[in-house]
């Protein structure tokens, strides 16, 4: 039966909205996380350290996140590992995001001008105390407008989980499609709550940005 899309169905995409939140914020912390690990030892002294570092952002950045997902889904399965569609699609957006985030914080990091870890380094603090009190406070005014950007890329990313089974945004909308045969007030409703996710990120960058800038204003 053909039903018309009203404010039930709108509801539904709604909920639907919740679980992309979910996955993005899963996805972003996890991926926050390993991605930090992999940006200290790309720029770690230890040359084994660093080869891991970067050959496992290039493998993972040379790889489709659908791929990823689809390993993890249909690829652990036989090693015996089984997850559900949630659990799955996380731990592959957590080893998609720790690639890119793991490279956009390596970045930050060198890019702190030399003179200020040479000054840390004549006032005698170990490694471990200029990148914490020196490098990383001035590397996080780089690292927000790029880390925001990406979490705007992995809210609209989640949408290829759909193809593992999990209802997100995305497989709700086709679902409703499928009853409705109303694709313009469908997919015109998904665009609008995608919208809605990621426009504040946007804007909580850029006052965020000002904030951790406002000391360097001359």
């Amino acid at each position: 039966m053909i039903r018309s899309f009203g404010p039930a169905e709108f509801t539904f995409l709604v909920e639907a909205a919740r679980w992309t939140v979910l996955l993005s914020l899963l996805a972003f912390i996890g991926g926050g996380a390993i991605g930090m690990v992999v940006a200290l030892m790309r720029v770690s002294r230890n040359a084994m350290l660093r080869n891991i570092a970067a050959g496992w952002i290039s493998v993972v950045q040379g790889t489709p996140v659908l791929i990823v997902l689809f390993l993890v889904f249909y690829g652990l399965p036989f090693l015996g590992l089984r997850f559900p569609p949630l659990v799955a699609a996380a731990l592959g957006m957590t080893v998609y995001a720790s690639a890119f985030l793991g490279d956009i914080w390596r970045g930050c990091i060198e890019a702190v001008p030399r003179q200020q870890w040479e000054a840390a380094s004549s006032l005698a603090l170990k490694p471990a105390q200029r990148m914490i009190y020196v490098v990383l406070p001035q590397a996080v005014r780089l690292a927000v407008p790029p880390t925001v950007g990406f979490m705007v890329q992995i809210v609209k990313n989640t949408s290829v989980a759909s193809i593992i089974g999990f209802v997100e945004l995305t497989r709700a909308g086709t679902l409703m499609n499928n009853v409705t045969f109303q694709p313009f007030w469908v997919f015109g409703s998904v665009a609008l709550l995608y919208f809605a996710m990621c426009w504040p990120l946007s804007v909580m960058s850029q006052r965020l940005e000002r904030r951790l800038h406002a000391g360097r204003r001359s």
